[in-house]
């Protein structure tokens, strides 16, 4: 699903447009992804980050040390990325 969203993206966009992306970081806490993989995608897409705004988590499973994913969850940052059309795209 993110593959898609940010191959399109750029499509869809103009000149001056915005694509908001919401998105946790608890895949790459979890290595099913990495940073930089991400920022490869966003560049293959011709698309760049114009801003990302963070926030940390408050849900009670952040804080739920029972949770198998305890400390991922705990650590996790869900960033609003606002990508825009590279430029010479």
């Amino acid at each position: 699903m993110l593959h898609g969203f940010l191959a399109s993206l750029a499509d869809h966009l103009e000149a001056a447009g915005e694509g908001w992306l919401v998105l946790s970081d608890l895949a790459e806490r979890l290595g099913l992804r990495t940073r930089a993989d991400l920022l490869a995608e966003i560049e293959a897409a011709g698309l760049r980050v114009r801003d990302r705004l963070d926030t940390r988590p408050r849900h009670p499973r952040s804080r739920d040390t029972g949770d198998p994913l305890h400390a991922a969850r705990a650590a996790e940052v869900t960033s609003l990325w606002r990508l825009g059309v590279a430029e010479g795209s």
